[in-house]
């Protein structure tokens, strides 16, 4: 059952990719090596890597930013960049199993918040739906365990103030 929670403002260090379903891998396979670059520099991440849905164009196709959290400043190169995943009120489920599930434990999520009167922060525009806080928060480590029906996911959806 979906929750409400209140999350502060989190600093992160992303890449951003527009790409359609079967292309997911690619910006995907940025968050090893943004890890890496973190370890690098002596950095540890502040939480879970995560995927920040910006934009979801027709078609389908996401504007999506793979995202590890981290506490204060850190310049990276580019492709690389410094993002805020916003404070305020978002609605929690957690998903556990394969990735392909998580299209419609997202769709129960949405259902759910229409039923409750939610509004969510969202806005349309030519582009498609843009997300001002859309995350999918990877809460298990592939390398660890290695069952993707075992993978724990966190679905967040910010609430419009």
């Amino acid at each position: 059952m979906p929750s409400i929670v209140d999350r502060p403002a989190q600093r992160y260090v992303a890449e951003r990719a527009t790409v359609g379903i079967e292309e997911f891998p690619r910006i995907a396979d940025r968050l090893p090596p943004l890890i890496g670059t973190l370890a690098g520099h002596g950095i540890v991440p502040a939480g879970a890597p995560f995927f920040r849905y910006r934009v979801l164009h027709p078609g389908p196709r996401f504007t999506v930013e793979a995202g590890v959290p981290v506490d204060g400043e850190f310049a990276p190169a580019a492709p690389a960049f410094l993002g805020d995943v916003p404070a305020g009120k978002y609605v929690l489920d957690t998903y556990v199993g394969a990735p392909d599930g998580l299209a419609a434990a997202t769709a129960e999520v949405l259902a759910w918040g229409a039923d409750e009167g939610l509004t969510w922060d969202v806005t349309e525009s030519a582009d498609g739906e843009e997300w001002g806080g859309r995350l999918e928060v990877l809460r298990t480590n592939p390398l660890e365990v290695p069952d993707p029906s075992q993978w724990v996911t966190d679905l967040l959806f910010r609430l419009a103030d």
